[in-house]
């Protein structure tokens, strides 16, 4: 049963899906690398919010490497904001716009466990084309500036 969208959200309607793609990794600080991905994205039973869940693997193993979870929520006119948890001791706050079928968000917070590694900025920035679901993420981490980290092009399942 398809859930209701709440009008709130529906300019974010073309993000909604089960999307699966590859990517590749890339950080000054790390091996360039390679993932599986899927990304679903779901209305949340008539609420003015989506539902946003991520999972990556590796590509010749199908062991996972990173998830995390969130909500997008439209909060009026092209503001869009996306809380998201990880894992790893990581939240994510941003605050962005969503415009012809491209949402960009950049983090206006990012709290950490004190354990989990330094990450001090993320800017995501995601584009619908037909069934094409296309990212790129940037951060700042760990001492590095603020660069592309992620990279990847989805196709709805």
């Amino acid at each position: 049963m398809d859930e209701p969208l709440h009008p709130d959200v529906a300019e974010l309607g073309f993000l909604i899906g089960t999307w699966r793609g590859r990517g590749t990794g890339v950080y000054p600080t790390i091996e360039p690398f390679t993932y599986e991905e899927e990304i679903t994205i779901r209305p949340a039973s008539g609420k003015p919010f989506l539902v946003y869940e991520q999972r990556t693997r590796r590509p010749a193993t199908g062991e996972p490497l990173h998830a995390e979870v969130g909500y997008f929520r439209a909060v009026g006119g092209p503001t869009v904001e996306l809380v998201v948890a990880q894992p790893t001791g990581i939240a994510e706050v941003h605050t962005g716009t969503v415009r012809d079928a491209t949402v960009h968000l950049r983090s206006v917070e990012v709290a950490r466990t004190p354990t989990a590694k330094e990450v001090t900025s993320v800017e995501r920035t995601l584009v619908v084309e037909d069934a094409t679901l296309r990212y790129e993420l940037h951060m700042g981490a760990v001492g590095q500036p603020h660069q592309l980290h992620l990279k990847a092009v989805l196709h709805r399942a």
